[in-house]
């Protein structure tokens, strides 16, 4: 990944595309230095992001299909694979057992396996995964589909239980980390157990964002701002530990 080392946050879920000015929101954290992994509701949306992020250093578009745009655009499967080999990234992807989506919780099995079988056939991508309420049906198709070597996964704004959290980082999870989850005390603590070395940030934006369309660089600083306190780190301390991560996970 080019010039990762001099980039000053880290971003490593948000969806720039929902943004009321695309070009401006790639523009600004290309700018301001923060790698941003920018993530995809649908593949149709990819090209687009991809064109965009092309141009610039800090900037990668994700290949997605959501959990929660499966019942209308399963069909668009096909189109995902087709555009599979143009990324290393993939996302956003996974599963979502909540009572809004849970009528195709059985078709989001079957999308997500494929994904994966996908990803694991093509080799080194990296995800970004959404896991609502069934982390276990997340990690257990992950195991099942996704073998250590083939690819990497990111559990974005995890919210399983201490021990899911321990199995997900047994298998070599990372897991990127949002505001909103350290100001909920029972998620603040799940974080605090987790392996400080898999640990990035996220804005999950424009979703967290207090101030609509914003998308300078201090959209990530309150996530990092919270893990410092947490772990009792000075700012350069998890500046460093975060840019080490994703140095790692991307390596």
């Amino acid at each position: 990944m080019t010039d990762r080392k001099t980039a000053r946050l880290v971003d490593f879920h948000c969806h720039l595309d929902l943004y009321p000015d695309h070009a401006a929101a790639v523009a600004q954290r290309e700018r301001e230095r923060v790698f941003t992994l920018t993530v995809t509701t649908t593949p149709k949306a990819f090209p687009r992001n991809k064109e965009l992020a092309d141009r610039t250093k800090y900037v990668r578009a994700a290949l997605g299909l959501h959990p929660q745009l499966v019942a209308e655009r399963a069909q668009e499967l096909s189109i995902w694979k087709e555009y599979l080999p143009s990324t290393r990234y993939v996302g956003e992807v996974g599963l979502d057992a909540g009572r809004q989506f849970y009528a195709s919780f059985e078709q989001q099995k079957v999308v997500f396996a494929e994904i994966l079988s996908a990803c694991a056939a093509t080799g080194d991508k990296v995800l970004s995964v959404h896991s609502v309420r069934c982390t276990k049906v997340v990690l257990d198709t992950i195991d099942a589909r996704l073998p250590v070597g083939r690819g990497r996964v990111v559990l974005h704004w995890f919210a399983g239980s201490a021990s899911e959290a321990r199995r997900a980082a047994d298998m070599g999870c990372y897991f990127s980390i949002n505001v909103a989850m350290l100001r909920n005390e029972r998620s603040a603590a799940l974080v605090r157990t987790l392996p400080k070395e898999r640990i990035l940030t996220e804005t999950d934006g424009p979703f967290t964002d207090n101030a609509p369309g914003g998308v300078g660089p201090a959209d990530v600083k309150p996530a990092r701002d919270g893990l410092a306190k947490l772990f009792q780190m000075g700012q350069n301390e998890i500046d460093a530990l975060i840019s080490e991560n994703l140095r790692e996970l991307v390596s």
